[in-house]
C-alpha cells in the first residue's frame, strides 16, 4: 500500500495494519507493526484474535518527517510513511468570532 508524500499530515487519524503475535493477558495482545522494530500490545477484549491475524489500530499522526510517519498508539511509534493509511484528514477549527472584548 503506497501513498503519495503530503497526503499525510499532522493530526490526521490513520490506520496501520499489525499482526498478532499472541495474548499477552485475557484482554491484551501483543502485535508486530511494519517497520516498527518494538514489541507493541494493544487491547483486545473480545478474546476472537488469533495468531497470524491482520489487526488495524488508530491513532493520531503526531510528526511527519520524510517518509517516516509517527502515530500516537500510545506510546509514540515510528512507522513507514508506506503503511500508514488515512482514516480521517485533521481539519483545523474555523475561529468564526473573535476572542476579543469589544467592549
Amino acid at each position: 500500500m503506497h501513498i503519495a508524500r503530503g497526503n499525510i499530515k499532522v493530526g490526521d487519524e490513520v490506520a496501520v495494519t499489525a499482526v498478532v503475535r499472541g495474548r499477552v493477558t485475557p484482554d491484551r495482545v501483543s502485535v508486530t507493526i511494519p517497520s516498527y522494530n518494538f514489541p507493541h500490545s494493544v487491547v483486545e477484549s473480545t478474546l476472537k484474535a488469533v495468531i497470524g491475524q491482520n489487526m488495524e489500530v488508530t491513532g493520531t499522526v503526531t510528526r511527519v518527517d520524510g517518509d517516516k510517519v509517527t502515530v500516537s498508539l500510545r506510546p509514540l511509534v515510528t512507522v513507514d510513511a508506506e503503511y500508514v493509511r488515512l482514516v480521517e484528514s485533521y481539519v483545523a477549527p474555523k475561529g468564526k468570532t473573535r476572542l476579543v472584548d469589544k467592549a
